[in-house]
């Protein structure tokens, strides 16, 4: 929680006039072929100023609050390699959750599975695979061929099963996402963004913690060879998930997060030389972003933020809340530069419900994230009876006040 003497620092200023809140704008849907990427040497903008990073594409996120804290052609397409997985094995909790899977069910390898190439778990053909092993052969082992096995189950086919990830991406706001295979495995026009492979973790994350606990998993045994999970921060014990990957067009990528003391960052690195390189810019920039950056509770949702009068009101004032906690991410020594301003029409006309939206409530300030919050009604006003209203009428107009 947010201390006593951060409050009174933030400025807050209360009346003035507001207008409709304004929605962010939606960003278009669109399917682009993969840009030059910019110099490993440019640095990538975060609110702290520029920072340097190998990779050729970078973006860190706060969980939570959504807060860009680092970000390098984040919304440039990529290639992404196996982090295309995430998308797969989304798709495949979708039908746990949804009771189309069981985790004990087993499932048929086809000769096209077992030929696959690239990263393995190594299926058996003919035969067939547990379905929860089938997740450990493409959370920890990266198999190539799992992923075969998944998307032939669920769509009858790999290319039915594309489909299917392309509309999820839709569904998930992903806009620089195309997909043409289950594995990432080089295929002209298969691009990522790294926004977008951040949004489909936090995803994944949000919507099935009850399968999250995969991505944790060091090793892996299964038909007498055992692997170990590709990602370096995994292993170091400095993430609990979720992917790497390597290809030719993409160099070396790997999408990791963790939560310390509550707060959780997601972060997204691609392009970078050597599997050694990525593992030590994903530890260090991990480490930045907790270091240098923290989640604040600037307000909590039943914090009255000020008192609106109320015309003809059974009561003179209703108080303004926000309805819900108010946390951002701040860097740590510009915490007292936030201004929260509430703007609203005064006064109020009665009757005013309770939960209406009769405001808002803006953050803004230096390397503080400009964010918008509706202020709502705290309670109901209804309308004064006829003769009151009548009498606060007049001696509105008798007194001038």
């Amino acid at each position: 929680m947010v201390s006593r003497r951060f409050l009174l620092l933030a400025s807050v200023t209360f009346g003035a006039a507001a207008g409709p809140l304004a929605a962010a704008p939606k960003p278009k849907h669109a399917a682009p072929a993969p840009a030059a990427p910019a110099p490993p040497t440019t640095p990538a903008t975060t609110p702290l100023g520029p920072v340097d990073t190998a990779a050729r594409w970078a973006f860190a996120t706060d969980y939570t609050t959504g807060a860009d804290l680092l970000d390098k052609d984040a919304d440039v397409a990529m290639v992404p390699s196996s982090m295309t997985k995430l998308m797969t094995i989304y798709i495949v909790y979708g039908m746990l959750k949804a009771g189309r899977l069981q985790l004990d069910q087993m499932l048929p390898v086809s000769e096209r599975a077992w030929r696959t190439g690239g990263s393995k778990m190594f299926v058996p053909y003919p035969g067939s695979v547990r379905v929860e092993d089938l997740i450990r052969g493409v959370v920890v082992d990266s198999g190539n061929d799992a992923c075969i096995v998944f998307a032939e189950a669920i769509a009858g086919s790999e290319e039915q099963f594309v489909d299917l990830m392309n509309q999820r991406a839709k569904d998930l706001g992903l806009t620089r996402s195309v997909f043409k295979n289950c594995t990432g495995l080089p295929d002209p026009g298969h691009v990522m963004s790294c926004r977008d492979i951040a949004t489909l973790a936090a995803a994944l994350i949000r919507n099935f913690p009850e399968y999250y606990h995969y991505d944790s998993e060091k090793t892996f045994k299964y038909n007498n060879i055992e692997q170990y999970n590709r990602n370096p921060l995994v292993q170091k014990g400095i993430a609990d998930g979720l992917k790497t990957g390597h290809t030719d067009a993409g160099g070396y990528g790997v999408v990791a997060s963790t939560e310390r003391a509550g707060r959780r960052v997601i972060l997204v690195l691609n392009g970078m030389e050597t599997s050694h390189q990525r593992g030590e810019e994903a530890e260090r920039l991990m480490e930045w972003a907790f270091r240098e950056f923290e989640d604040v509770t600037l307000l909590a949702a039943n914090d009255p933020v000020d008192r609106a009068p109320v015309w003809l009101g059974a009561a003179p004032s209703v108080a303004l809340v926000t309805g819900r906690d108010v946390v951002v991410t701040m860097p740590r020594q510009w915490q007292n530069k936030a201004k929260l301003t509430a703007q609203y029409t005064a006064p109020l006309a009665a009757p005013v419900a309770k939960g209406a939206v009769v405001g808002k409530l803006t953050l803004s300030g230096q390397g503080v994230p400009a964010m918008e919050i509706p202020l709502h009604a705290a309670d109901d006003v209804p309308r004064l009876a006829l003769p009151n209203r009548a009498l606060a009428v007049l001696t509105h107009y008798l007194t001038g006040g």
